[in-house]
C-alpha cells in the first residue's frame, strides 16, 4: 500500500494540471483533486496494477467533474425554473411569499427538494415519486416531510400550497 501512496503522490502534479485545465479556477481544481485522491486511497482494491494507474486516477479525476458538473447543472436549472413562473400570480402578495418559498427550497438538502417538487410541484402520487427517484414510499414520506418543515421555518408559516400556486 505505501508504494501506491508513493505511486499516487508522484502523480499528484499532473492532476492538478488537468483539474485546472477542467475546472477553470485553482480552488474547484484543488477540490477535484483531494476528491480524486481520497476515492483512489479508499478504493485502492480495485486498481488493476495490468493497467496503468495514470490513467486510473485520471478517470476518478474526470468522473468527479463529471459529477460536479452535473450537479451544478441540476441546482442551476432548479434556480432558473423558479425564477421564471409559468404564470404571474394573482397579486403582489403572493409573488412576495412565492420568491421567500423559492429561496428556502434553494436551500433544502436535494434530496428533500426533489421529493417536494416531484409530489407538491409537479403531482406526483408518492408512488411514483418513490419509482422516481428509487426509494421507498416511507423514505420519500420521510423527505416530504421534512422538507415541509424545514421550509414552513425558513418562510415563516408559508406552505407548500404556496408552491402549487405559483407552479400552475
Amino acid at each position: 500500500m505505501q508504494s501506491l501512496r508513493t505511486r499516487i503522490t508522484a502523480e499528484i502534479p499532473h492532476l492538478r494540471r488537468y483539474a485546472r485545465a477542467l475546472a477553470g479556477c485553482p480552488e474547484e481544481a484543488d477540490d477535484l483533486v483531494q476528491g480524486c485522491l481520497e476515492r483512489a486511497l479508499k478504493n485502492a482494491q480495485k486498481w488493476d496494477p495490468e493497467k496503468g494507474l495514470r490513467s486510473w486516477l485520471f478517470r476518478i479525476l474526470h468522473n468527479n467533474h463529471v459529477s460536479r458538473r452535473r450537479s451544478v447543472d441540476r441546482e442551476l436549472s432548479f434556480r432558473r425554473h423558479f425564477r421564471e413562473p409559468d404564470s404571474v400570480a394573482a397579486g403582489q402578495e403572493v409573488s412576495t411569499e412565492l420568491d421567500g418559498v423559492r429561496a428556502a427550497m434553494a436551500e433544502l438538502p436535494e434530496e428533500h427538494r426533489n421529493a417536494l417538487l416531484l409530489v407538491a410541484v409537479e403531482g406526483f402520487t408518492y408512488e411514483e415519486a418513490s419509482e422516481v427517484l428509487s426509494v421507498p414510499v416511507g423514505t420519500l414520506r420521510s423527505r416530504l416531510s421534512r422538507a415541509r418543515e424545514a421550509l414552513r421555518a425558513k418562510t415563516n408559516g408559508a406552505t407548500a400550497e404556496t408552491v402549487e400556486r405559483g407552479a400552475e
